[in-house]
């Protein structure tokens, strides 16, 4: 077992030289330049829209004017020794209805993004899919529907006949669980649709997406890059003599509906019968699950909290419904009897507990149920309410996570867990999806209004660890 303080506030941890400290991004989150150089609608250019639906009404029309500032912003991500850097590519900008004729400007934007990472020593991670599908295959049924997983197959394959010679890391999908559940069931999500049978149609279809991704990809690349997916994997504990049934639901429709056919080839038998009640499965077309089961060099994995659950006493009155996870329409297609309850401080400013062993739990149980396949953390961090004074940002509790944060990663490495790197969330404050731009998780803080950008406490810490490979004292 390996030791360390309780609190994980371990001093003089030193990362082994090939081990990746980067950063990570979204496209509609920092790009803006919405309406420009041929860039069409994505779904969160509709969603934002909705009444209620984003705080204060903000959208990513502007978000962080990344798009025009990317020089200025490369040149920050040198000043922080990022060894890579995580970014995603917007569908609608390169190919603006999803389908036909790519858009020039956008394929020359992502050009310029990849060459200015290399010409500054930083390797380019690229994620195919980070939530922003384009409106117009929404329109024609979005993820539920089956042609959508066809369409971001080639849309990869142009990708990768584009940008093959270049890119370090391939990630098709970041947290499908998001796209599907929260977009399709809770509606708190682009497009905001609230069906649980959509819920799983469009889980399928982002998985077979992924499996035809891969495929494509390794037909045309002609480097030697890394592929990979990044999930979003549910940390759970369980809580009372219900809790080992609340957790077996959860990691089924939560965690296993990914990771069953994308590493094992098959869907969990007992996914199947929870939701008997809502579809059939006969969605599942035979060679599905073999060309969704590709070999991975890679699993990305994305932590910020635990969920302690159990299950609903009938007797008891409502659902508990409180904690960090969304449960507004139905998000758990099957587990609707799961209860969500709170859990210890400290928090964020997104109400979610702060809970380094969970990473060590949740990391660690997948590299005991995967053995061989590589992991990396491809996001971690915290939103805090930031504050510019005298042209400087104290943001101590952000360098207090992320210092306890990295201490679990340390220790997972000890333990003897193929680790292969660690990107912080984020690089910039951004447009936080349904949050709008109220919650800050930039280890750089941006002033919306000049789009003025500030190295925070914790980007001057976490450029020291760059630079060392030893968090700093």
């Amino acid at each position: 077992m390996v030791k360390g303080s309780p609190d994980f506030r371990d001093s003089g941890l030193e990362f082994p030289p090939e081990f990746v400290f980067g950063s990570a991004t979204a496209a509609y989150q920092i790009e803006g330049a919405a309406r420009e150089d041929g860039r069409g609608p994505s779904i969160w250019d509709t969603f934002s829209r909705v009444p209620g639906k984003v705080a204060n009404g903000d959208t990513g029309d502007d978000a962080c004017d990344h798009y025009h500032r990317l020089d200025a912003d490369l040149d920050l991500m040198a000043s922080l020794n990022l060894e890579s850097y995580r970014f995603s590519i917007s569908w609608s900008r390169v190919i603006p209805d999803g389908t036909g004729a790519p858009n020039k400007a956008g394929l020359d934007f992502y050009d310029r993004v990849i060459d200015g990472l290399l010409a500054r020593g930083i390797t380019p991670t690229l994620t195919l899919y980070h939530w922003d599908l384009p409106q117009a295959l929404e329109d024609r049924g979005g993820w539920p529907v089956r042609e959508t997983a066809l369409a971001f197959a080639e849309y990869a394959r142009l990708m990768g006949e584009r940008y093959g010679d270049r890119v370090a890391t391939w990630t098709t999908l970041n947290e499908p669980w998001c796209a599907s559940h929260l977009g399709y069931g809770a509606g708190v999500h682009a497009p905001g649709r609230q069906d649980p049978a959509a819920v799983l149609r469009a889980a399928h279809h982002l998985n077979l997406a992924h499996g035809l991704a891969v495929s494509a990809l390794r037909e045309v690349v002609r480097n030697d890059p890394d592929f990979s997916v990044t999930l979003n994997l549910h940390a759970l504990r369980p809580s009372g003599p219900t809790g080992a049934e609340a957790v077996r639901k959860i990691d089924a429709v939560g965690n296993r509906i990914w990771t069953g056919p994308m590493l094992s080839g098959a869907y969990p038998e007992d996914l199947i019968a929870d939701t008997a009640g809502i579809t059939d499965w006969s969605f599942v077309q035979p060679g599905d699950l073999a060309a969704i089961h590709q070999p991975l060099d890679v699993l990305g994995v994305n932590y910020y909290s635990t969920k302690l659950v159990r299950l609903r006493d009938p007797a008891s009155g409502e659902r508990v419904t409180s904690g960090n996870a969304i449960v507004d329409g139905d998000a758990w297609p099957g587990a609707g009897d799961v209860e969500f309850l709170p859990q210890p401080g400290p928090y964020t400013s997104m109400g979610w507990n702060i809970e380094p062993a969970g990473l060590v739990e949740l990391v660690g149980s997948v590299a005991a149920a995967y053995p061989g396949l590589p992991l990396m953390i491809t996001e971690n961090g915290a939103a805090f309410d930031d504050v510019v004074a005298d042209g400087r940002v104290h943001d101590v509790e952000r360098v207090d996570y992320l210092r306890r944060h990295l201490t679990a990663v340390h220790r997972l490495l000890e333990s003897g867990v193929d680790l292969r790197g660690y990107f912080v969330w984020s690089l910039l404050d951004n447009f936080e999806w349904a949050y709008g731009y109220d919650k800050r998780f930039g280890v750089v803080h941006v002033d919306y209004e000049t789009f003025a950008r500030t190295k925070k406490d914790s980007a001057l810490w976490y450029a020291e660890l760059a630079r060392t490979h030893r968090i700093p004292d």
